[in-house]
């Protein structure tokens, strides 16, 4: 059944030609993914059962939408008995699509029994809701884990919505957002009261004066009634943003063409679409998803930041540069588009700069407040050689983090390093230690202040832990042939050295040189 759910959409046989999978492989490799996807196409033909030839098929045709080929390629892997669980995401999208509800209900099944089952009681009450029926109803005597409440609390709101039952979407809406706020949960939950008509409970969920939010209310009523493509749209984004950033590119890129399938105008699937494309190498169709998103809408300025992060990634960096600039030079600029341009200015060592850009997004509702950004900035004006003024930037970043062993990590090492207040400085780096307890950094950093402070057979054991860790780290190897030479053990103490200039940067290799064919100079009494 599942084949031939996938096999329902209408495609066009290619010729058959032996030599299609070489030439799609060899386009796939030069990045070149249209004329990828043709040959495989052309490939799967020739070869309808070759499961390879099926997977690689059905990849691709996922990364540039051609639904077609996903559908033909997907029933060859189900008929193989090979199919990824994503082919059922995609074939109850499908269904859906072609207005086929037993065909939705059977993918629903499907996903069910497999990896995605916590999806399957809310699509299956979004069905329900197409059909007449009680869908609250159904939702909640529907049994789930922990992991399916997540996906059917949020859309037990939406249905309620959808059922016009407003008042009580609203308390329940509100109830959410006071444990965890969400602007994609008031997205969702405004886009569907204005398609009910409820146009004064959408525009209070998004009020203030973000554009996106203003421009999103001029949406309000404009596409339709609520329906079963609309909520499992929002399911598969939703899944696809939990997973955003996990090395699960495939999944993301089958999430959000599911979720475009069955609404086309979602300018946030496009983004995280673009997103896992560009991650997973394919920049130039992720540029070409960006594309599409219009200068109008509420999701255009995140497109032109998903448009630096992926010249970035291929390498463009001129273009990301100047791009980077505008967004965050412009009277529209946000906290976000001053925070990349200081990365892309500390990339390029220009690092007064990249201190004022964190500045300036400091400057920017909820800067104040977010450790990370001081902590950026306080970074940035070290290395830009501004210590006096790092400092407190750095402190501050360590009251508003307190449990954040990163910037406990750099403040303690940083004020180590020059050989200030050592006690406090070994104090952060032992928090940063209790919270990473396996990072061999702070290891060796936590080992240099106890040596600093001539524990140096306390600090050995760590920094010899820390270089078991990190074998090619060359601070802590120097630092632990330092503590070798001070403990008369001039042998090994040599060999630490000579291992700390294998990866040693220019500044680093005149002194460990130094070391190597002098030794350290004696302790002062």
């Amino acid at each position: 059944m599942l084949a031939l759910l996938l096999a329902g959409a209408a495609y066009a046989q290619p010729e058959s030609d032996p030599t299609s999978y070489v030439r799609a492989r060899a386009a796939d490799a030069a990045g070149a993914a249209q004329l990828a996807s043709a040959g495989y196409a052309e490939a799967l033909a020739a070869a309808p059962g070759d499961e390879v030839i099926a997977l690689r098929a059905y990849r691709q045709a996922l990364a540039v939408g051609d639904y077609a080929l996903a559908s033909r390629a997907g029933a060859a892997l189900v008929k193989a008995g090979m199919a990824p669980p994503d082919t059922a995401v995609l074939a109850f999208a499908i269904a859906l699509k072609n207005r086929d509800p037993a065909g939705a209900g059977y993918a629903a099944d499907l996903l069910a029994k497999g990896p995605f089952d916590f999806l399957a009681p809310a699509l299956r009450a979004w069905l329900a809701f197409d059909r007449g029926q009680d869908a609250v109803a159904l939702l909640d005597a529907a049994p789930g884990d922990a992991l399916a409440r997540r996906y059917t609390s949020r859309h037990r709101i939406l249905l309620l919505i959808a059922a016009r039952r407003t008042n009580e979407a609203m308390a329940a809406l509100a109830a959410s957002l006071a444990t965890r706020d969400s602007d994609d949960v008031r997205i969702d939950a405004a886009l569907l009261l204005g398609r009910t008509g409820a146009r004064d409970q959408a525009k209070r969920l998004l009020a203030g004066n973000r554009p996106e939010f203003t421009r999103l209310q001029k949406q309000f009523g404009k596409h339709g009634k609520p329906d079963a493509a609309f909520g499992a749209a929002r399911m598969f984004l939703d899944l696809a943003v939990e997973i955003a950033g996990e090395e699960m590119q495939p999944l993301s890129v089958a999430l959000t063409r599911a979720a475009l399938l069955l609404d086309p105008r979602d300018d946030r699937a496009r983004l995280f679409l673009a997103e896992a494309l560009s991650q997973g190498g394919s920049h130039d169709l992720a540029l070409g998803v960006l594309a599409e998103v219009r200068r109008d809408s509420p999701f255009a300025r995140g497109a032109a930041a998903g448009r630096v992060a992926a010249l970035r990634r291929a390498g463009r960096l001129p273009e990301a540069l100047m791009l980077a600039e505008t967004l965050a030079s412009d009277a529209g600029a946000t906290g976000a588009d001053s925070e990349t341009w200081g990365d892309m200015l500390v990339d390029q060592g220009r690092f007064d700069l990249a201190a004022s850009a964190y500045a300036a997004a400091i400057a920017r509702p909820g800067g104040e407040t977010n450790w990370m950004l001081h902590y950026l900035e306080g970074r940035a004006l070290d290395r830009a050689g501004r210590w006096s003024e790092a400092l407190p930037a750095l402190q501050r970043a360590v009251v508003l983090g307190p449990e954040q062993a990163l910037a406990l990590k750099y403040l303690g090492y940083a004020q180590v390093a020059r050989g200030e207040d050592l006690a406090g400085a070994q104090a952060l780096l032992e928090r940063a230690r209790a919270l990473k307890p396996d990072d061999a950094e702070i290891a060796d950093s936590l080992a240099w202040a106890w040596f600093q402070r001539g524990e140096v057979t306390k600090a050995l054991p760590l920094l010899e832990e820390a270089v078991k860790g990190d074998p090619s780290a060359t601070r802590a190897n120097e630092h632990l042939g330092d503590a070798y030479w001070r403990l008369g053990r001039h042998y090994e103490a040599r060999y630490a050295w000579r291992a700390a200039t294998l990866a040693a940067e220019n500044d680093a290799t005149p002194r460990l040189e130094a070391k190597l064919a002098h030794g350290l100079k004696p302790q002062a009494n």
